[in-house]
Formats: C-alpha cells, structure tokens, sequence
C-alpha cells in the first residue's frame, strides 16, 4: 500500500527551481531515497510533504490524507527532521523535548529517554549553546520519540561525526524491521545504500530515475577491455578477476557504486 503519494506534484519558482510534474510513491514499510544535489527540488518536495506550502498542480498524500488541508494532523503524528534545524533556542534541550510531548500529549509515555541514550546526548543545556552535532542528534531524537509510523528525514546526520552516523544507520534499519515508513533525503550515499529498499534521483525538480539501489546498479554496468601479452596469460587473468577472454584481450564489467551512478545523472557537475 502506497503511504506517501506525490502525484504531478508542481512548483515553479521561476529560473529552473522548483518541482515540475513530480510523482512517485512510497510503499507502506519502505525505505525510499531521495537524492539530488542542493536546488533539485528535495526540500522544496518536502515542504509541500509537511503541508507548509500549498501546490500550484498536483497533489500529495501521506495515509490517504491531502498534505496541505490535514497538515495538522501531519505534523502532529509524523517524524520530521527538517534540513535547516530551528529550534526555540531560549529553551533547554530537556524543555523543547517536553514541549514536544505535551504537544503531542505523550505523557512519560516516550522513546526520548532511549533516543537521548543512544546519541550520548545530554539535553540539559540551553540551545542556543548546543554545537551543530548536538541539535542535529536534538532533532533526531524529537523525531522518533513519539514512535511515529511515517518519517520524513531531511539530511538526518548532517553534522554528526562517523560513529553517530553509524548509529543512526541502525535505528533506521531496526524501524525498517518494525514496519515503519520512511522517507530518506541525504547525500550519504553509504548510507542510503545501506537503508533504502528504492532511491528516487532528482534532477532540476524532475524525477530522472526511480528504482531498488540494486537495479540501479545493475543497469549502469562499466565495462574495460584489458590487452595482455599473451593468450596464456589473458586467460589467467580472466579467470582470477572474473572476466572473459577472446584471445589476448579480457573484458571486465563492474557495477557501479551508487555515487558513480548520481554522478552520471549530473555529469560531474550537478548540469
């Protein structure tokens, strides 16, 4: 079943920005990736997601409700981890976590103590005085401690160091295996090959390309054509790097990593 649905999704900010014509879907207990560089249409197709702006065409859903008429009802029960993290920054960390539970009326009844344990971070402090890595694991932690079914993450480790990164990758693959749903914007494309079941790359706000990591791969094969100098030795060759022989020249194909294949989308130059 389709849980997040954007369909001829349309937004022309004039000069090529904007989203035109957008539509893909994503299956309930799915992982989907979406890449593209900065000024594609990510974030601007997640705003529209979040209901904070309205389409000029198209539509989209997330579980069957129109984004922009029941965006409170969305942002109530769903994660979110905005690009640009903006917090009251006159609060404390423990203080924005309580307001955001009484906001969705959780009572004690939340992850945050498990999400605070799992990112080292103490949340006493005011805000304001938080590093770039501690308000981004801050925004983690307000987007899964409510246990939502439906998460939009916008560039969700931007600032962490490795080891929290990594961490990361292993609460979004243990929600995978609760059934959860999740939508993945990054440019850690370890990371989106590690979690997502499909990646959607956009390119200048259209859809250039949607598939499993796996099937991108496979259809972006490299091939080289090695000459040695013997048939003898082509054949040894061949047989220890898995290629074929014709003679004295081996052919070699390789798939490609999923940053190689985003580059070939963009040239090597986001054109």
């Amino acid at each position: 079943m389709s849980v997040i649905c954007v369909d001829k999704l349309t937004r022309d900010y004039g000069g090529g920005k904007g989203v035109f014509d957008l539509s893909f879907r994503v299956e309930e207990g799915e992982v989907f990736g979406f890449l593209g560089p900065n000024g594609a249409g990510k974030t601007t197709t997640i705003r529209h997601l979040m209901g904070f702006i309205r389409p000029k065409s198209g539509s989209c859903t997330i579980g069957g409700v129109d984004c922009f008429a029941g965006r409170s009802e969305i942002q109530r029960n769903l994660g979110y981890i905005p690009g640009e993290i903006s917090f009251f920054d006159d609060m404390t960390g423990t203080e924005f976590l309580a307001f955001l539970a009484g906001y969705r009326k959780l009572g004690k009844d939340h992850r945050a103590g498990e999400m605070l344990e799992r990112f080292e971070l103490d949340p006493k402090g005011k805000i304001r005085k938080m590093s770039k890595g501690m308000k981004q694991k801050l925004g983690i932690v307000a987007a899964f401690m409510h246990d939502p079914q439906i998460l939009i993450l916008d560039e969700p480790t931007s600032g962490l160091d490795p080891l929290m990164q990594s961490r990361f990758v292993e609460l979004v693959e243990q929600e995978k295996r609760r059934g959860k749903t999740l939508l993945l914007s990054s440019h850690m494309f370890e990371e989106v090959e590690r979690t997502c079941d499909r990646v959607g790359i956009i390119r200048q706000g259209k859809l250039v390309d949607v598939d499993s990591v796996e099937a991108l791969r496979a259809r972006h094969v490299r091939t080289y054509r090695v000459t040695l100098d013997s048939e003898q030795t082509a054949q040894a060759f061949a047989r220890d790097f898995g290629g074929t022989c014709d003679g004295r020249t081996v052919t070699l194909r390789a798939r490609q990593r999923l940053e190689d294949i985003f580059m070939h989308y963009y040239g090597g130059d986001g054109k």
